[in-house]
């Protein structure tokens, strides 16, 4: 049970390959490009295994484009499919999406702000710089990436903010100390993250560690790898005396959801805790791969958000908190 997107058709006007992993899509809506605010993403509908299911990818750029949308996709092949989907789309395409959405919020006012980006986390900041730049903000851009040739924008965004752009390349060996660059931020910066998980998690603990408001670091996550490799496993439906096995190809919402077992869900990246269910009992451990749950509550291993996190070396048991009445059914 996920909340209902409003679906629209829309066909593919230009693809283009940005890097080796990364290719940039122009996606026109046949009821017309609305609006939006910067960090703002549209859903995708992709095939996976000849099921329809939902993607997010972030609008690149801080408006549409000619009447298109921009999202830029990097390919995973170890991944569920969805990346692999979208690198199989040309020009000509018909696709379906839903319209924007915003659940990385900008705020506009602050002192100063730091757009911190790793890797493909790039996309939903490229407006935000365009928004900064546009009203003389102060500001300061942190591009983390593996090598040159596969940072997406870097020539765009070197253009369009000159010294106001740092660089922490790891081939170059310009590895980046967030210790350092939080130390040497005003008080009152607001951070806006996007990129992989350990970073995130990492960037999160320095934050807290230099006492800096919880409030004033925001961020958008574009999924975890996980700690473990992704493997089958079993859960077991406690409260409705039920079985379901997990490919790992699949998220346990998906299988669940496929199964006819009702889960709430939102974002399914892990983030709205929406999905949430309790843990009953766990052989093996829990690769929570979210960033809903906090350290000490990952510890616990009490809850595990359906949508990304697994279980690794065995199986896991939860309560799906379903349940009927005579008056109906909620959850």
């Amino acid at each position: 049970m996920r909340y209902e997107l409003q679906w629209s058709n829309a066909h593919v006007r230009t693809v283009r390959q940005l890097t080796s992993k990364v290719r940039q899509i122009e996606i026109v809506p046949l009821s017309g490009a609305m609006a939006y605010s910067a960090g703002s993403h549209i859903n995708v509908r992709v095939m996976v295994d000849g099921q329809p299911e939902p993607r997010s990818y972030s609008l690149v750029g801080q408006v549409a484009i000619d009447g298109a949308y921009r999202i830029a996709v990097q390919l995973q092949r170890n991944g569920r499919g969805g990346s692999q989907y979208m690198w199989r789309l040309a020009a000509g395409n018909s696709i379906s999406i839903s319209n924007p959405q915003n659940l990385f919020e900008f705020s506009f006012g602050r002192p100063h702000y730091l757009l911190l980006a790793g890797g493909i986390g790039i996309t939903p900041l490229v407006g935000m710089a365009q928004c900064l730049m546009a009203i003389g903000a102060s500001f300061q851009m942190l591009y983390c990436g593996r090598s040159f040739c596969e940072m997406a924008y870097l020539n765009e965004l070197d253009q369009l903010l000159g010294s106001c752009l740092q660089l922490a390349i790891k081939d170059e060996g310009t590895r980046v100390d967030l210790h350092k660059v939080f130390q040497s931020l005003p008080a009152d910066t607001e951070v806006y993250f996007c990129g992989p998980i350990h970073m995130l998690e990492a960037a999160r603990s320095i934050w807290r560690d230099q006492n800096r408001p919880s409030e004033r670091f925001r961020f958008e996550t574009f999924g975890s790898s996980g700690q473990f490799p992704r493997e089958s496993f079993n859960v077991h439906v406690h409260d409705l005396g039920r079985s379901v096995a997990v490919t790992e190809n699949m998220t346990m919402l998906d299988a669940l959801e496929n199964a006819g077992i009702p889960i709430m869900s939102d974002c399914r990246r892990g983030e709205c805790g929406l999905c949430l269910v309790d843990v009953v009992a766990l052989e093996g451990q829990i690769d929570h791969r979210d960033v809903f749950l906090s350290d000490d509550q990952k510890q616990q291993g009490s809850k595990i958000c359906t949508c990304v996190s697994r279980a690794v070396n065995g199986s896991i048991t939860i309560d799906s908190g379903f349940r009927s009445s005579a008056a109906g059914i909620s959850r």
